[in-house]
């Protein structure tokens, strides 16, 4: 039987205590990865990384803002004294605040900038030095399809994963040399507790513009990101895939 591909490295994702990044967590930890579980709670983050142990997964919680450099900055350096390293960096963590333009406050669009666009920002340079250090990385962020194509509404959402997409079109360039490859997954209509809660007409819509006519699970961007974070994607860097069955094209 072939060995796993992701052994004996070090992942820690950002958000990785429920719905997608909890999904992420699970098949990279299917792959033999031992998992930083890093949230905002620091509760859910302890009974989602106490289930990976029981299972037999070297997996620890951390609680942080991803808005906060210094948070980023610290847990990036408790991180590194547990486990010797950091291989994988996967910057899951968002949150949405939608409505139109004209109604959006300064504080949701601040909250969604702080925590999307601002957060990949702080686990990356935080976790750049380490990576640098070892002369391997692999570093993945989550986008979103709104980030390529706009969505009304979404003026907060859509600018944080448009910058997100710069941002690791930027990164890659920069540390390409250092052997870290940087790259982005951009989801689109996806089944999770958060879109549960859409109305029926914004479900229907969104399936009339998706070829596939059905949405996307986590499991499914979780397999995008587990290719960026494994050895098959080693010459690929400063890409974008689209896990949107077919919406953007």
């Amino acid at each position: 039987m072939c060995c796993r591909k992701l052994e004996g490295r070090v992942a820690l994702v950002t958000g990785g205590a429920r719905g997608i990044g909890r999904a992420i967590c699970d098949r990279l930890a299917q792959e033999g990865a031992v998992l930083a579980i890093v949230d905002i709670m620091q509760d859910v983050a302890d009974a989602t990384a106490a289930e990976f142990a029981k299972a037999g997964v070297n997996a620890a919680a951390f609680a942080a803002n991803v808005a906060l450099p210094a948070d980023a900055d610290n847990t990036v350096k408790v991180v590194t004294e547990r486990f010797g390293k950091i291989d994988i960096l996967v910057n899951n963590a968002g949150i949405t605040r939608d409505t139109l333009m004209m109604r959006m406050s300064e504080a949701d669009w601040d909250a969604v900038i702080d925590v999307n666009l601002k957060g990949t920002f702080n686990f990356m340079k935080a976790a750049m030095r380490p990576m640098m250090k070892n002369k391997y990385g692999k570093i993945v962020n989550i986008s979103s399809v709104v980030g390529r194509m706009g969505n009304a509404g979404q003026a907060n959402y859509s600018a944080s994963k448009a910058g997100v997409i710069g941002l690791t079109k930027t990164a890659a360039k920069e540390l390409a040399s250092r052997n870290i490859n940087v790259n982005a997954v951009a989801p689109g209509y996806i089944q999770t507790e958060m879109t549960k809660n859409l109305p029926e007409q914004a479900k229907e819509a969104f399936m009339m513009v998706t070829p596939l006519k059905r949405p996307g699970s986590p499991e499914d961007v979780a397999s995008a990101v587990f290719f960026f974070c494994s050895p098959d994607s080693d010459y690929i860097t400063g890409q974008v895939i689209n896990v949107d069955g077919g919406l953007l094209m």
